[in-house]
């Protein structure tokens, strides 16, 4: 008896959506019966790659068990909430949403009808979380840099519901909770959203952690830097390299007695396959859900609280006369 495969369709054929429809066509738990996009042509030729048929979002709903959303942040809730609505499972790319209230409307929506709703925080499946995490300890102080070429893709949010929510969803996971206080300055540079921000979080244990994430820079750059009572860790994604400063663990320290140092890397997997293979199994085995809607809300919310403290900072600016002199190149540029 073959096992049973589980018919999922995708919405929204952009970047993100070709390549759920790619992965899923090759699932052996899957079986696709459609891409729908709001342009015809985009939904006809994604579907011919991944053999499946283009339809309408109301057919495709129709036939699909679950879907995978990858619409544009700004329609999520309410393509999300037609297909939970429908008794269909929903993986949900990030961010779960772009309101809280957005967020919670899905969330109970889901809950209501024992449906899946997993949120697309596809950092956490990489081989890089599983490195850090074995490694971090309590973490005393986090930085985080998320930078790379601005691409017109994603720009109907800022940075921080583009790039920098990445990096706040894993800061929140290593601190386990959200902060208490949240401090940041941007701007927009090439979008009429911050395309830089710079953000620092403050949280109850004394912890901080300092984020910055930039769509404008001329090179790709993914690090993060973890402090702890016990050592440091410094990660660089785009290397796959890891190095470990550790009391008592690697080769000693001549800098620092007692202390030793360890370098590592990692072969790095198919992220969005392991992260499509955990909503599949969620839905057919009633596996936990990996990244669930109160993950996708933390990690939201803290979002949200960084877009209003750099409105914030901005509007004080602005009232200073100090962005104004800064635009007309005194002093730099932002």
């Amino acid at each position: 008896m073959s096992p049973r495969r589980l018919r999922m369709g995708v919405i929204g054929a952009g970047h993100f959506g070709r390549f759920h429809a790619l992965k899923l066509a090759a699932a052996p738990r899957v079986a696709l019966v459609g891409v729908h996009d709001r342009h015809p042509g985009r939904a006809d030729s994604v579907a011919a790659e991944a053999g499946t048929a283009a339809l309408s979002m109301e057919a495709l709903i129709a036939q699909a068990e679950a879907v995978v959303v990858a619409v544009p942040a700004a329609s999520h809730a309410a393509v999300g909430a037609v297909a939970l609505a429908a008794g269909r499972h929903v993986l949900m790319e990030k961010p779960i949403a772009t309101t809280l209230v957005d967020a919670d409307r899905l969330a109970a929506l889901a809950a209501a009808r024992g449906l899946v709703l997993q949120v697309g925080h596809l950092e956490r499946f990489s081989a890089a979380q599983g490195a850090i995490r074995a490694r971090a300890g309590t973490p005393l102080y986090i930085e985080a840099s998320r930078i790379g070429p601005f691409k017109p893709r994603g720009t109907d949010v800022s940075v921080v519901l583009d790039l920098m929510i990445h990096d706040l969803d894993l800061v929140l996971d290593l601190m386990g909770g959200e902060p208490a206080s949240v401090e940041a300055i941007g701007a927009p540079v090439a979008s009429a959203l911050p395309d830089l921000v710079s953000a620092r979080l403050r949280f109850a244990s004394g912890a901080v952690a300092t984020l910055t994430a930039s769509r404008v820079a001329p090179r790709i750059e993914r690090r993060m830097r973890i402090f702890g009572a016990d050592g440091a860790v410094s990660v660089d994604f785009a290397g796959r390299r890891l190095s470990v400063l550790a009391r008592g663990r690697g080769e000693p320290a001549a800098h620092v007695p007692g202390f030793g140092t360890e370098a590592a890397s990692w072969q790095e997997r198919d992220a969005l396959e392991a992260e499509q293979a955990a909503f599949i199994a969620a839905v057919l085995d009633g596996a936990p859900v990996a990244v669930d809607a109160a993950a996708g809300r933390r990690a939201l919310a803290t979002a949200l609280r960084v877009e209003a403290s750099v409105a914030d900072t901005l509007a004080r600016m602005r009232a200073s006369g100090l962005l104004e002199q800064r635009q007309h190149g005194v002093g730099g540029g932002l």
